[in-house]
């Protein structure tokens, strides 16, 4: 595949058939990611492919405890977790919503989403950072740290493309991060790792045909961010 194409057609995808995939396939996927880039090349990740029924099945509610919080926050006009957000508005909207959340999602398990799914995906994998690994360069900031998060998610994002070569399709979702005490005692993770997301695969039930994103122009600036457009013409 024309990695232009690949590029373009990646999208985030939530729904699947129930047609397995070889270990072989995703042994492949796995093989082509391992290439990404990271600080020093360290390579700090680390992946565990859940396989176990129960494993799962205590993974999707650890899940859902942080989804059903998400769709409160997002109910009540914030853009859950973000940063700057008011925390007091946050727990608000929680405790106001995320019952009723939880009991809509519930009552529509058979034809939910991933998160009341998340057991029966074809393909479910925990990626995991090793933070003695990560060159976290805003670590002593006084801010929202992320710069570590670039020796990591560039490999989740070669693990959706090399999913995409082999005609699958998928999501990296961080959700399970909310709880991550939880996670890392159901998978043993030591305490020199963190949570850093869950890798979503298979054959796609539907795969995006158009994927609409702003113009470059409308995010790209010369010089300074007050600046003109970057405009290629």
């Amino acid at each position: 595949m024309d990695l232009v194409e690949a590029l373009r057609t990646t999208g985030a995808v939530r729904e699947f058939t129930d047609e397995p995939v070889p270990d072989e396939v995703l042994g492949r996927i796995l093989d082509a990611a391992r290439f990404a880039p990271s600080g020093g090349n360290r390579q700090g990740w680390r992946v565990v492919v859940l396989k176990d029924p129960e494993v799962r099945r205590r993974l999707r509610e650890i899940y859902q405890d942080g989804w059903y919080d998400y769709l409160a926050i997002a109910s009540a006009g914030m853009v859950a977790f973000a940063p700057l957000n008011d925390r007091a508005a946050e727990s608000e909207a929680v405790a106001r919503g995320a019952a009723e959340q939880r009991a809509r999602g519930e009552g529509a398990a058979e034809r939910g989403g991933l998160a009341e799914n998340l057991e029966r995906m074809p393909v479910v994998l925990v990626v995991l950072a090793d933070l003695r690994a990560l060159a976290a360069v805003d670590r002593d900031l006084e801010r929202y740290t992320f710069a570590g998060g670039a020796s990591i998610y560039p490999f989740a994002w070669s693990v959706l493309l090399a999913a995409r070569a082999e005609g699958l399709a998928g999501v990296l979702t961080t959700m399970a991060v909310r709880h991550e005490d939880r996670v890392k005692e159901l998978l043993a993770v030591p305490d020199e790792l963190a949570v850093a997301g869950v890798l979503v695969l298979g054959h796609p039930a539907r795969r995006p045909t158009r994927l609409g994103r702003r113009p470059v122009p409308e995010f790209t600036t010369v010089d300074r961010f007050d600046g003109p457009e970057f405009s290629a013409t």
